[in-house]
């Protein structure tokens, strides 16, 4: 039960980061800074949950070692975030997706073998491959283009960053009430005073941008979205929650497709078949896995 669960706090989740990239990318190119948005991401989170941090906050905050606090509260935080915007002004957001969301599976399982201990099947690694080559597929090889480096490599490094963020809640068991504790809280104390020496133009902003992006940012991801996969880390684990991840850009396009008219050109019909293979792959084949980590 706990497992389907799982599954279907995931599955939201793909949603969510489908719409994320989209309002992201909006974001970055409204009269918005990328630091601006970040500092709402982490402040509308932290008022809203306010209520629950001064109750509990105290006792959460105590149960771990500062370091494992940041990690687990910066590999989803603000350097996280800000390497996700610096990364969008130079590449698209469907590529954004591709990057970020692309990677997560091969980031997942170098960290399970290396650091969780995680035996995984063949048919599994082969399966996490073309899903990550099925995503590289769908950008009909515009990717790689040399304007584009820079912010590729941004978005490799936040795609890092929230590896260790799974990585950190499964190997040390944090339950999702810790989590949207620890991520509010620590961001907060460390990116508020620092926001102050970033370029901003939240004074001048329009209020439709910024009720949009606290909204967005601040509830849907850094709320809803950071409750369902911290849930869904506890019993699926970090290699198949990043693997459901690396869909989100075969919704997005599903998705702009039905409901926005948009057409799906022949890169993107063969990217969405890989995945699907992938996909495929990743259900039919086994995995074991040392008693550090459970499946």
């Amino acid at each position: 039960m706990k497992n389907m669960k799982a599954y279907v706090a995931i599955t939201a989740v793909v949603f969510f980061w489908s719409g994320w990239l989209t309002i992201s990318r909006y974001g970055v190119h409204s009269s918005l800074k990328p630091a601006d948005i970040t500092l709402l991401r982490y402040c509308t989170a932290f008022v809203v949950l306010l209520p629950y941090i001064i109750t509990a906050g105290r006792q959460c905050l105590k149960k771990y070692p500062w370091w494992q606090l940041l990690v687990v509260g910066l590999g989803v935080g603000f350097p996280y975030t800000l390497f996700s915007f610096w990364g969008m002004d130079q590449v698209k957001a469907a590529h954004a997706g591709v990057v970020v969301n692309g990677f997560l599976p091969v980031f997942g399982l170098i960290a399970a073998k290396l650091l969780l201990q995680q035996q995984i099947g063949q048919r599994r690694i082969v399966a996490i491959f073309v899903l990550c080559a099925a995503n590289l597929i769908m950008t009909g090889g515009t990717l790689f283009s040399f304007g584009q480096v820079g912010g590729i490599l941004l978005l490799l490094a936040a795609a890092l960053l929230y590896t260790f963020h799974m990585l950190g809640i499964r190997l040390w068991q944090i339950s999702w009430k810790d989590v949207i504790i620890i991520v509010p809280v620590v961001n907060v104390l460390l990116y508020a005073p620092l926001w102050f020496f970033l370029p901003s133009s939240l004074g001048t902003a329009s209020w439709r941008d910024i009720i949009s992006q606290a909204l967005y940012q601040g509830v849907v991801v850094n709320v809803v979205a950071l409750t369902c996969v911290a849930y869904a880390i506890r019993f699926l684990g970090t290699v198949t929650v990043s693997l459901f991840m690396a869909i989100v850009p075969v919704t997005t396009a599903i998705l702009a497709w039905i409901f926005l008219g948009e057409t799906l050109n022949g890169w993107e019909v063969a990217g969405i078949a890989g995945c699907t293979l992938g996909l495929f792959l990743y259900a039919s084949g086994g995995s074991k896995v040392h008693a550090i980590a459970k499946t």
